[in-house]
């Protein structure tokens, strides 16, 4: 019954908490040979936060992590588009948090190595390729550092290995490059003063140009700053293609930041939290188009490798949580066997595939289009542009459709039921 896992991220950790809480064993591949806390801001939504709670780990997230207070949109002349309050602030009966990726993946790294042992997770080694068997699955698994491969059997794979998934590559071997929308993002940490409640996740600008802050930090009682975790985009012709060979890249913030200087107001300097980052990273915005199967016998994509999104929503971790949760709760019912993955899919790909597409659409930040098409971005009182029902009826038809509508994830039942 043994669950094969191929990745250490996000969702295949929490896959691995998931199958020691219902006593079934795994085995986690992880393709670094050391397990480093890299990466920079994300988003941890009520529906996954819940799920964390429930495996025990609410003191550590809480210990890492910020709860967030509110969510804002905020038009380039400096006045609310949007805000509204989020977490337990807004009605839900858990938080969200604002974290540094790489110390919640550390988070649950440790807290794998100390339920289940240092063995569980495999360093240095990488899934790249399975077959079908008789019995189950054989993962075929590349020794980094040898050059050795073997196989290794279960009674299922998940693929939790993210954006460039070899396993999705041989179940879709024409599917190629990820798909590039034209947005370029560039990402950095850096100290800075509070931003509005201290808590507050503000996006500035417009579609085609904006900026993002949030902190993932608490404050210093001796400097009063934080580390604010921020996102710098700018939109291109996609036509053009992609002119880097690397999808993610360290670069010098001289290449963006002349077209944020101007970008000062009473509440943020832009700029300056641009220079303030001791290292900026490039990222193109990229998604996969929505695939018909993500099972193919006892092997199933998970987390980015099943539905990789554009991050406007802030729910692709949040996901991957999910998602493990919800594996879980199949083998529960149906056993360690195809017909579980076939339950999982059944459950979660419509609804995912749709909200890759959604978020295409800029997910709830697309009403900054709406706002743009009316006024130009400016304006004095937001209402006299759209009208705020028009505006809580857009984001509502958002968190629905991402699983986090307040009354209903309040009143769903848990995913595990032991």
């Amino acid at each position: 019954m043994t669950v094969l896992i191929a990745g250490g991220g996000i969702a295949g950790l929490s896959m691995a908490l998931t199958c020691h809480e219902i006593g079934i064993p795994c085995q986690v591949f992880e393709r670094v040979r050391e397990m480093r806390p890299l990466g920079v801001g994300i988003n941890l939504q009520p529906n996954a936060v819940r799920e964390l709670q429930q495996l025990g780990l609410g003191p550590q997230l809480d210990e890492i992590g910020i709860q967030a207070q509110e969510w804002a949109l905020v038009s380039t002349n400096g006045r609310d588009v949007w805000s509204e309050p989020r977490g337990r602030k807004a009605g839900y009966r858990w938080p969200q948090y604002s974290v540094h990726r790489g110390q919640l993946q550390m988070m649950l790294y440790d807290a794998v190595v100390d339920r289940l042992g240092a063995e569980a997770v495999l360093t240095g080694h990488q899934v790249t390729g399975y077959s079908n068997t008789a019995d189950g699955v054989a993962a075929r698994v590349e020794n980094r550092a040898t050059g050795e491969v073997n196989d290794v059997e279960g009674s299922v794979l998940l693929a939790a290995d993210g954006l460039h998934s070899a396993l999705r590559a041989q179940l879709y071997p024409e599917e190629g490059e990820p798909v590039w929308g034209g947005a370029v993002l560039w990402r950095g940490t850096a100290l800075g003063p509070p931003v509005r409640t201290g808590a507050s996740f503000v996006l500035l600008g417009t579609l085609e140009q904006r900026f993002v802050t949030y902190p993932i930090s608490k404050v210093d009682p001796e400097t009063g700053l934080q580390v604010q975790n921020w996102i710098a985009e700018l939109t291109f012709d996609p036509a053009q293609g992609w002119g880097r060979s690397d999808w993610n890249t360290q670069v010098d913030a001289s290449e963006f930041l002349p077209r944020f200087e101007g970008w000062v107001h009473d509440w943020i300097d832009v700029p300056e939290l641009i220079r303030g980052a001791d290292a900026v990273f490039e990222y193109p915005m990229v998604d996969r188009d929505p695939v018909p199967n993500w099972v193919d016998g006892s092997m199933a994509l998970m987390g980015d490798a099943a539905h990789v999104m554009y991050p406007v929503g802030s729910n692709g971790a949040s996901q991957a949580i999910v998602d493990a949760r919800v594996l879980g709760a199949c083998f529960l019912e149906h056993g360690v066997i195809p017909g579980a993955l076939a339950a999982y899919q059944d459950q979660l790909l419509d609804d995912m595939s749709a909200l890759v597409l959604r978020n295409r659409g800029s997910g709830p930040v697309g009403i900054l289009g709406v706002v743009q098409d009316r006024c130009g971005g400016e304006f004095d009182d937001i209402e006299d542009v759209i009208d705020r029902t028009e505006i809580e009826e857009f984001m509502a038809r958002y968190k629905a459709a991402a699983g986090f509508a307040i009354e209903t994830l309040n009143g769903a039942p848990d995913i595990i039921q032991l």
